[in-house]
């Protein structure tokens, strides 16, 4: 594993717009792993994609209509899921909210 920087704070990194009332910001990283925060504000949508990374997300504060592989569940403050690699997944903020999302590979395209 490489060990380029093992701590992070809230402020070392920067918020980045993805889609309308939909934000994130990288907090740390290796090639092996990455731990994103996204924001969302009521009503915003993560739309519907896939990737070959595996993903656990946490959802820190909000609710969040989740959507994997055609299945849609409400996840709310204190939930988590899982998206297995290659999965079409997304969600919708059914209030503001913030997700904590990890992948393994590091996600490049997010940096």
């Amino acid at each position: 594993m490489s060990m380029d920087k093992v701590f992070a704070q809230a402020d070392d990194a920067q918020w980045i717009e993805v889609a309308p009332g939909n934000r994130r910001r990288v907090l740390i990283h290796t090639p092996e792993l990455m731990q994103v925060e996204f924001g969302f504000d009521a009503g915003a949508v993560g739309a519907l994609h896939s990737h070959p990374h595996v993903q656990v997300s946490y959802v820190a504060e909000g609710s969040f209509e989740v959507t994997i592989d055609g299945v849609t569940q409400v996840v709310g403050t204190g939930g988590s899921f899982i998206v297995p690699s290659g999965l079409v997944h997304g969600v919708k903020a059914l209030e503001a909210g913030r997700l904590v999302d990890v992948f393994t590979p590091a996600r490049a395209d997010f940096l």
